[in-house]
């Protein structure tokens, strides 16, 4: 019975030095670490443009387990700019994403978060800046809005607040999007020589929205006013 009985103290001793051995920050666990990364835009030229954000989608993001030195893990936004690290155990973790700057320099952008055992922790937003997409050309356009309401007509002038997204020729995702100003004129800045497709939604009866997309071709050092001076007539439900 005696041996029984230290056979059984062995086994518990064991169990609690291997739960011990285990309670390092890092996979193998219930829990779940989520957030979101955003893209910062900084209109900074004579035209009267809103300060605005991105979802950064297909950005990575990194994790650091407790105090290590090194990253642990990494995984990709999805068009949301939403990332997710799953199967943790309790404690410390610090998220971090690059944020490069017009000079090409890369800093990283870092929050940290305590975990408990099984739980979510949702990690304060990660905002970035994208030197790489800072070129010299600017795409301005219009839109224009005619307003209903359960199907009536509640009159129109130009479409303020309304989105309009600018995506390179070929992307799944767009790069950057923008909101219309008091006098209909949207633009988009420090866009690189290339070609894209500007696009807006409009809405049906049923409120099913669908896209408007013209296609430019953006030259180095260009303001470039969408031609013939193209204006987008969107119906808007409200």
């Amino acid at each position: 019975m005696r041996k029984f009985f230290v056979f059984v103290l062995g086994l518990a001793v064991l169990s609690t030095l291997l739960v011990a051995c285990n309670n390092k920050e890092g996979e193998g666990g219930t829990g779940t670490i989520q957030g979101f990364v955003k893209l910062v835009h900084h209109p900074d030229d004579d035209y009267q443009l809103h300060v605005d954000t991105m979802n950064a989608a297909k950005t990575d993001v990194f994790i650091v387990y407790g105090d290590d030195q090194f990253y642990g893990d990494d995984t990709e936004t999805d068009p949301n700019g939403m990332y997710q690290f799953d199967y943790l155990t309790p404690g410390d973790y610090t998220v971090f994403a690059y944020s490069t700057l017009p000079t090409g320099e890369r800093l990283p952008v870092s929050q940290t978060v305590t975990l408990d055992r099984g739980a979510i922790a949702t990690v304060p937003t990660l905002y970035i800046h994208d030197g790489k997409a800072y070129g010299t050309g600017i795409v301005k356009g219009k839109v224009w809005g005619m307003y209903f309401h359960n199907g009536t007509y509640q009159g129109e002038s130009w479409a303020y607040e309304h989105r309009v997204y600018l995506r390179k020729l070929g992307d799944v995702y767009h790069l950057d999007d923008v909101r219309v100003g008091l006098d209909g004129v949207f633009a988009f800045q420090k866009v690189l020589p290339g070609t894209y497709e500007v696009i807006t939604y409009t809405e049906n009866a049923n409120e099913v929205p669908s896209p408007l997309i013209d296609t430019i071709t953006v030259q180095a050092d260009e303001i470039l006013q969408m031609e013939p001076d193209t204006t987008f007539f969107v119906r808007i439900q409200v």
